[in-house]
């Protein structure tokens, strides 16, 4: 491998074809990787993907392409990632018919095979020849692709598992068409000349079996991914020249005005800029419920626009929306391997060579110490060792249920960035919230008004004067008297006084709205009801506006950022898992405090500044903890960063996303135990799938190299062995699409 220079890097997600097993997956990462130019690569054999970082001056794609089909497979480049997609959706199609047909006509010779070898030996003159000629298009048309791989492997030595299933069938094959052209070789020294047709010809059935019920449980596995692309409609409605036309959605540009009439599904990012309705965005929150969405809202691709057509502004187009990085992340997490794969991979790339050095022991020991017939005994249990010995199950183990654990978690509204992030989920002990916009909504509302002589004709006065002031906390009181209606009263003389409030005259008075300096200085009188709800809205935690006119306090109105509805339930849930809970804010002691309080958190800390907040996950770490930081904003970026764990709320920057592991579609702290909880049920069925698969190895090879013959008198007949391998890779595909049930 070259020393490239990271800056010119590229980095692609290619799709591969052809890969059958585990070790092809190993077999093209080692020849990518062997490519001058090439940095990293990383194949994912459940969903034939190939990740490769490389060097463009140095390397190409065609010379990629090339380096992989010289050892008998496919590296799909050109085009776009849609086309890409396609044609290898093309050609697993085409794939999985020929293979439909090549086991259809396996079991259709090998049943008559089958039957006349195992229950009427000589029940047919000549019948070794008949054998012969239905076995031969078994092995010959049915089974090519397992010696047409192995010798393209071989050419570059290298070996797969079709070596293995080549060299048991073949040998087996060989032997008995030699019996049965010179069946005298054997009987002039006082042995039988056994065929073994049935074996090589059920053999490669049962595997193809296998693969045919892999391959249909392995799409199934992949669905996740497939249904996120499927939510991209192909075409979209614009306005141009003052026309409605309708256009595919590659020709939309930024600022087109899109029409989306109810039922149609969001083609682009965008803002509403005419019309309401509520939205499906399930898809991309995990949020059952539709959200209502009027001018100003933000709308993204994919969600599905449920009553009034509305007019969207687009932003985001193409590759930029949120649905098009969904995508990526999940392709990419996918693509990624966590520790425990990257030595899977090691053992499976030995794999091969070992199981033929093991065959060949076996087939000494049998044929120089065995009994007699010690030539035949030899022969089956080294044919045996060869077919059972399968690296496919341990190779599929981990990659299966990554696949459908990141899948579930995408449609659920958690996307994982990458596997190790998933892995390091299940292992917390110590989480730090934000608090303005994680465990509260991040936006004031206003928490209560009281009034000194309530009337419409006030209320019209405070909304006109909050509406013109920039405040954030205006925004509040505008959205309170959302249904107050102006008569027609003109606001004049409107001024801000700066950390005071705004002045401004109505029909001829002086109004004034904000904090209690403000209303100090201009000496006016505050009612004793009014100051004794603005002191207990104080001591709440709310922030207290104060709507006067020149003489008396008119109204108090305390804002307050609210507590999501979830924060609580979920905080008690993190603590009953033994997770120590944390909340850092950049807010006072007072609002924490209470914040703190309302939802059971233990620990918090006050008054806290970006690189605090750093020095805090720090602190935690070096007390031995493996800490989460959950967080929305650019202040959180650099915790996010520095945590074991990064939990970031996509309602928050582009930078907190970056900076973190995974991404929480929805802004509601279940869905961060959501990621805790998937990535423990991940885990768990990844490390049934090893266990059985080494389990399945440990135990199988012995019994096929005759462990049990001398205590037992029992060989395990090639045939079973075939079966057993077949089943072996199908039932971790199947344990891993348990994953698809669990309640996250």
């Amino acid at each position: 491998m070259s020393e490239v220079n990271t800056k010119t890097l590229k980095k692609r997600i290619f799709s591969a074809s052809g890969m059958t097993c585990a070790s092809c997956a190993v077999s093209i990462e080692s020849m990518l990787k062997s490519q001058e130019g090439v940095e990293n690569a990383t194949v994912n054999y459940s969903n034939q993907s190939v990740y490769v970082e490389y060097d463009p001056e140095t390397i190409g794609e065609p010379q990629m392409e090339k380096a992989v089909k010289d050892i008998g497979y496919e590296l799909i480049t050109d085009g776009t990632e849609e086309s890409r997609k396609n044609k290898l959706e093309e050609l697993e199609t085409k794939r999985f018919k020929e293979l439909k047909t090549k086991l259809i006509g396996a079991v259709i010779l090998t049943l008559p095979v089958f039957i006349l070898s195992m229950f009427f030996p000589h029940a047919l003159p000549a019948q070794e020849w008949i054998l012969t000629a239905l076995s031969l298009p078994v092995l010959a048309w049915s089974g090519s692709e397992f010696f047409i791989n192995a010798f393209k492997q071989t050419t570059h030595l290298r070996a797969n598992m079709d070596t293995l299933v080549a060299l048991g069938t073949g040998m087996a094959f060989i032997f008995s068409l030699f019996n049965t052209m010179n069946p005298e070789f054997f009987l002039s020294r006082g042995l039988e000349p056994h065929v073994y047709y049935e074996s090589a010809t059920v053999i490669i059935t049962f595997i193809l079996l296998g693969r045919f019920l892999e391959e249909r449980s392995r799409s199934r596995a992949s669905s996740a991914i497939k249904k996120l692309m499927g939510l991209q409609p192909k075409s979209l409605t614009v306005i141009r020249d003052n026309e409605e036309m309708k256009i595919p959605v590659d020709a939309v540009e930024l600022g087109d005005i899109v029409v989306i009439k109810p039922g149609e599904k969001m083609p682009v990012d965008g803002t509403v800029i005419q019309g309401e309705t509520h939205v499906d965005e399930s898809m991309i929150t995990g949020e059952p419920l539709p959200g209502r969405k009027k001018q100003d809202d933000k709308v993204f691709t994919g969600t599905i626009n449920q009553q009034g057509a509305i007019r969207i502004r687009a932003e985001k187009v193409g590759s930029q929306t949120v649905l098009s990085r969904i995508i990526e992340m999940v392709q990419q997490a996918q693509a990624s391997k966590p520790p425990v794969q990257k030595l899977v991979d090691k053992i499976a790339g030995i794999f091969v060579p070992v199981v033929i050095t093991l065959a060949l022991i076996t087939f000494g020991v049998w044929y120089f110490a065995g009994p007699e017939p010690a030539t035949t005994y030899a022969f089956l249990t080294m044919i045996s060792v060869l077919i059972i010995a399968c690296p496919c199950a341990l190779g599929l183990a981990t990659p299966t249920a990554l696949m459908v654990g990141i899948g579930k978690g995408a449609q659920k509204g958690v996307l994982i960035r990458n596997a190790d992030s998933l892995e390091m989920a299940k292992d917390i002990d110590a989480i730090v919230f934000d608090k303005t916009g994680t465990i509260t909504k991040g936006r004031p509302e206003v928490t209560e008004m009281a009034w000194k002589d309530e009337s419409s004709f006030l209320k019209q006065i405070l909304k006109l004067i909050e509406q013109q002031s920039e405040h954030p906390l205006a925004n509040a009181v505008v959205n309170s008297l959302e249904d107050v209606k102006n008569n027609g009263i003109q606001v004049s003389n409107f001024e801000s006084i700066t950390g005071r409030g705004v002045k401004a005259k109505l029909e001829g008075n002086d109004f004034f709205v904000g904090n209690r300096e403000m209303i100090t200085e201009q000496q006016i009188h505050i009612d004793q009801n009014l100051e004794d709800k603005a002191n207990r809205l104080a001591d709440q935690g709310n922030t207290v506006v104060f709507f006067a006119d020149k003489n008396s306090v008119l109204a108090i109105i305390g804002i307050a950022d609210q507590i999501k509805e979830n924060s609580l339930e979920a905080i008690k849930e993190f603590q009953k898992m033994g997770i120590e809970v944390y909340m850092l804010t950049g807010d006072n002691e007072k609002t924490a405090a209470k914040v703190a309080s309302q939802v059971g958190v233990k620990h918090f800390k006050a008054g806290v500044l970006p690189d605090e907040k750093i020095d805090f996950i720090k602190e935690l770490q070096r007390k031995g903890m493996k800490v989460a930081m959950a967080g929305d904003g650019i202040n959180d970026s650099g915790a996010l960063a520095q945590a074991d764990l990064g939990l970031a709320m996509a309602s928050g920057s582009d930078i907190a996303m970056e900076s973190a592991g995974i991404t929480l579609m929805k802004s509601d702290l279940n869905h961060a135990l959501s990621a805790i909880k998937l990535s423990s049920a991940t885990h768990k069925k990844i490390r049934q799938n090893l266990f059985w698969a080494f389990f399945y190895n440990v135990i199988a090879i012995p019994v096929a190299a005759g462990a049990l013959f001398p205590a037992f008198g029992f060989l395990l007949n090639p045939m079973i062995a075939g079966a057993a391998m077949a089943m072996s890779s199908v039932s971790v595909v199947t344990n891993s699409l348990r994953l698809k049930k669990i309640k996250i």
